[in-house]
């Protein structure tokens, strides 16, 4: 036979797109339109239903960037489309970007119930089936001219202003120029044999050309659709539709094969909360997206569909409830799925250990108190990378898997598993699994579900995947031809099978066929988005401060409630934590979105930081009592300068003054007789000398604190990437404007570019850390701008800090994957040691970093580690940084990891000093260093228990007792939701009589216990 295969798959094309897709929906009638568009910010339902629309015809023009307009679209159905299923198209002006990444709409009847959501894959809205003709047809279209940024598949990521909040949406001036027009608004009716075939033929001929060419199945498929396409007249497609399906059935009704991969479909919408668009535009996409689903369902009892982030839902519960009571009846009926168990995704790079468990705890109880479920999943698809921590965290929590499909965005190294168990630093392991669809946005095409099976990492050990079905990142969800797919690739010859389930029905199988599963231990680092480790500083530092004040909050109100009867915030902490939460998300924190997010999330953590100031400042002064002297609280987890951990004594507020400069040279010196610091007149460090190890810290001939200028012109994603050639070229800044002596330290000022840098370098007496406060102005654009610090020894790895522990990578380039590890994250310290001496880098606000490493000819080795300050990435801001900042870091000499630890604590947790007259005891004391308090709170069931979450920081087996200052009635562990946790080997209780609990923690361990006061 003569070789046509391209001849008749052309065909096919042609038809489907030109005559079979455009005839679906047939006999169009206008709708009458009218328009009302919003002066300002989106309105409430009951305002745009109630107000005063003009009529308007199709072509009219309408959205300027952000804003809202409403449409009331009306009509008659015609009588003779009686027993037929009617529909109303409307197009606001679609053009091929994906949902949610343009013009998008959501459909209100008359008495504002919700219908569903409009966007250019799904600009259908039921009427009427079977219609009985003549009905009354009348819709409200809140609309929402979202501008595109990109077009949806081809990031371009140009410079664009359109990013930022627009002036007049706050009465600033006039709106820009309209977006979109008004392409359709018409009354149709579907002709559903004809759509069926639609169905039949699009998966027919997405499996054909997913098979090889030499497979028999291929051509089968091949000429089944040649033959049906022979039925048809093109010119009045409908009337051979039923011809039609008859000619593929036997292709579509062939099952698959007793070893084909099995596949679990989840209907997923990915919303990010924030990104392209602000928090305000995100809670639009989440109810346009819920409106889609539940109307699916209606018609589909088979379809299923699950959601993440608690935050999103609680939004609908706030401000749709409507929206919100339809999830609720399909989440009894087992169709709604909440998964993922986190309050939103957020980042778990930067994300702070705290933060983390109650991202847990808030997702989870609100799954639980709204729902009745208990989720036991971690769903985190699109976050940048995963910190070790999180396999113990989420076993804490009560989660058994997790999901992700990011690291297959690799590009270096090719992750070796699917399914596997993924180990975290204490040693807990959690089930895992990564879809190797590589999507989580899935259309269920053939070319995704054939890429699935191919590169499953798993063949011949499992036998099953998991693909997120449904339009994402927008929003938009899973579409009627979707589920047609999923329904014709159940079981069927050449395809993997398809089922629609819960994700725990996934899980559970692949568990059971694959408990032996192998074993990925340490860190999931994604090769690729490093420099969402230093975009945007200010939202960065404005969590990290709001991590800490926060645990202020609850340390000193807790206390102040214990000690004084001061009553507790419950309600207060309970909506700050949600704020700094939600501001966590994977593209606010990392500095990935716009400049609007950004701004918003600046002015929030501002004020989320105004009132916990409010109210340690009252809890303190209540601790404190009347009174003159000087009490100084130290909320970190060691004691400092006689005041006690998580307690405070009466002593003068700056009992380590920093040492005065001494002039040497052209520069200065900084002595407090524990290090020596050198300052040459260029303001650099070029000795840096630990006096009682009798060691020189810096290698010959070099500088520290030495600020580095790279060009940083990532390949495509600006905000997000760092790629490695930006290290080919650098600028060092050399040059000071001036180098003076202060009461306080050594001032360096530096001019570059159009930016000027201002640093103070203090050294206070009894320490061995310099600290360095950094004043920036920053206007310099693609550029990053880098602090770096030689040291003389030879470290093949560095530990950093992640949360609720430490991590080692390696210094060296032996294999890709090392190599790959350029820039690093770390939180509050990052160390380098060598045996008998070790240094550490400590900061405030930085978490990008980067080690290397080169061997002198004197044979010694020079490390140098670095921190990654600022960047200026253009897009989606194009202003992203440009202004002031205050950032500190410091470097700490002869440390080892205890002197890391206790450091960067104290680093970020500062003395607090108020007028008052008593000292406060600590609520609970430990007496091993190793053993560190990282929330002390009331208990938020509001029983008055004294909730203390621990861990060990050093990564040694620890012994310890905790002491509390209350009468202690009991002691119990708990998980992170602080319910009774069955761990006997950890405590022991024997000692409560004289207010003691003694604990055994292996390395890295986390501990909640439940401490209850006698009474």
């Amino acid at each position: 036979m003569h070789d046509n295969r391209r001849v008749i798959e052309q065909r096919l094309t042609r038809v489907l797109d030109q005559r079979l897709r455009p005839a679906v929906h047939t006999g169009a009638v206008p709708l009458a339109v009218a328009v009302w568009d919003a002066p300002g910010e989106p309105v409430p339902v009951g305002v745009g239903l109630a107000a005063p629309y003009r009529p308007v015809a199709v072509g009219h023009r309408w959205g300027p960037p952000w804003s809202t307009s409403w449409f009331r679209v009306t009509g008659q159905v015609p009588r003779e489309w009686a027993g037929r299923r009617v529909e109303a198209l409307v197009d606001l002006g679609f053009d091929k970007t994906g949902a949610g990444f343009s013009s998008e709409g959501l459909v209100h009847r008359a008495d504002g119930t919700v219908v569903k959501g409009l966007h250019p894959r799904n600009a259908w809205i039921p009427v009427a089936d079977p219609a009985a003709g003549g009905e009354q047809v009348a819709f409200h279209i809140e609309a929402a001219a979202n501008p595109t940024f990109d077009h949806f598949g081809e990031f371009h990521h140009a410079p664009t202003p359109l990013g930022r909040r627009p002036p007049w949406l706050t009465g600033g001036g006039p709106p820009g120029e309209p977006l979109y027009r008004l392409l359709r608004a018409d009354l149709t009716v579907l002709d559903t044999d004809l759509w069926d075939l639609v169905q039949d033929l699009d998966v027919l001929d997405q499996l054909m050309r997913s098979l090889p060419l030499d497979s028999p199945r291929r051509w089968q498929l091949l000429r089944a659709a040649d033959r049906a396409l022979d039925t048809l007249d093109l010119q009045n497609p409908a009337a051979g539709a039923r011809a039609a399906r008859e000619a593929v059935r036997p292709a579509l009704a062939a099952p698959a094969t007793a070893g084909a991969h099995r596949i679990s479909a989840i209907g997923h919408a990915h919303i990010d909360t924030a990104w392209l668009w602000p928090l305000r535009e995100a809670e639009r996409k989440v109810a346009r997206t819920l409106a889609n689903v539940t109307q699916l369902m209606d018609e589909h009892p088979g379809f299923r569909f699950a959601m993440s982030q608690a935050q999103q839902l609680a939004w609908m519960k706030e401000n749709r409830p409507g929206i919100y009571a339809r999830v609720r009846e399909k989440a009894a009926a087992g169709q709604f799925l909440p998964v993922g168990s986190l309050w939103v995704e957020p980042d778990t790079n930067i994300t702070g250990g705290e933060s983390l468990v109650r991202q847990l705890v808030h997702g989870k109880r609100f799954y639980q108190d709204e729902f009745g479920v208990e989720t036991a999943e971690m769903w985190l698809p699109d976050t940048f990378g995963y910190n070790a921590a999180l396999p113990q965290l989420m076993k804490l929590a009560g989660i058994r898997w997790f999901l992700t499909q990011k690291i297959s965005w690799n590009t270096t190294n090719r992750f070796p598993h699917h399914t596997f168990w993924w180990e975290g630093i204490d040693g807990t392991r959690i089930f895992s699994h990564f879809p190797p669809a590589d999507t989580y946005n899935s259309e269920l095409s053939g070319a995704e579900l054939a890429h699935a099976v191919s590169t499953f990492q798993d063949k011949g050990t499992a036998d099953r995947s998991l693909v997120p079905f449904g339009y994402g990142d927008g929003g938009g969800g899973p579409t009627r031809e979707m589920l047609a797919r999923a329904d014709r690739l159940a079981d069927l010859e050449g395809s993997p099978k398809v089922a629609i389930e819960h994700p725990a029905a996934f899980f559970t199988r692949a568990h059971r066929e694959y408990p032996d599963a192998p074993v990925w231990l340490g860190e999931l680092y994604l090769e690729f988005h490093r420099g969402t480790l230093t975009s945007q500083l200010k939202t960065k530092q404005g969590n990290r401060r709001n991590e800490h004040l926060l645990r202020e909050a609850e340390l000193w109100c807790a206390t102040a409630t214990v000690h004084a009867g001061r009553a507790y915030p419950y309600d207060a902490l309970d909506r700050l934590w949600k704020t700094v939460l939600l501001h966590q998300f994977h593209d606010i924190l990392p500095g990935s979105s716009t400049a609007w997010v950004h701004h918003e999330a600046e002015q929030a953590h501002t004020a989320v930081t105004a009132e916990l100031r409010t109210l340690t400042d009252a809890a303190r002064h209540a601790l404190a009592g009347p009174g003159d002297a000087t009490v100084v609280f130290n909320a970190a987890p060691h004691t400092r300068g006689g005041i006690p951990a998580l307690g405070a004594a009466l002593r003068p507020h700056q009992a380590h003054p920093p040492v005065d400069p001494a002039p040497s040279g052209r520069g200065f010196v900084l002595d407090n007789g524990l290090i020596r610091i050198e300052i040459d007149e260029r303001g650099l460090i070029t000795s840096a000398r630990d006096l009682r190890a009798h060691r020189e810290a810096l290698p010959p001939g070099t500088a520290a604190n030495l600020l580095q200028l790279h060009q940083d012109f990532p390949n495509e994603y600006d905000a997000w990437d760092l790629d490695a050639f930006y290290r080919n070229t650098r600028t060092d800044l050399l040059e000071a404007d001036s180098v003076t002596a202060t009461g306080a330290g050594v001032r360096v000022v530096r001019t570059f570019g159009d930016s000027r840098v201002e640093q103070l370098l203090t050294l206070p007496a009894h320490s061995r850390r310099l600290d360095i406060d950094t004043d920036i102005e920053w206007r310099e654009r693609e550029k990053i701008l880098k602090a770096a610090f030689p040291l003389d020894l030879r470290a093949e790895h560095s530990t950093a800090e992640i949360p609720f522990g430490h991590v080692k990578r390696p210094t060296h380039t032996n294999t890709s994957w090392d190599a790959a590890k350029f820039e690093i994250c770390a939180h509050r310290f990052l160390h380098l040691e060598e045996p008998g001496w070790g240094a550490a880098l400590l900061n405030d606000s930085t978490y990008g970093h980067d080690i290397t490493r080169a061997v002198r000819p004197d044979g010694g080795t020079t490390t140098t580690a670095r921190l990654s300050l600022l960047r200026a990435a253009r897009y989606p801001d194009p202003d992203a940084d440009q202004g002031h900042h205050r950032l500190h870091y410091a470097l700490l000499l002869g440390a080892g990891i205890a002197d890391a630890v206790r450091e960067g604590y104290r680093t970020n947790l500062p003395e607090r000093a108020v007028p008052g007259s008593r000292p406060v005891t600590p609520l609970v004391a430990l007496d091993t260093p190793s053993v560190v308090v990282e929330a002390l709170k009331l208990a938020d069931d509001r029983s008055g228990d004294v909730v203390v979450r621990l861990y060990e920081a050093h990564g040694a087996r620890t012994r310890a007792r905790l002491t509390t200052g209350f009468p202690l009635a009991s002691a119990h562990p708990a998980d992170l939701l602080e319910r009774p946790l069955a761990d006997p080997a950890a405590l022991d209780t024997t000692h409560l009589p004289h207010r003691s609990v003694d604990l055994t923690l292996r390395p890295f361990q986390i501990l909640t216990l439940r401490l209850r006061p006698a009474r």
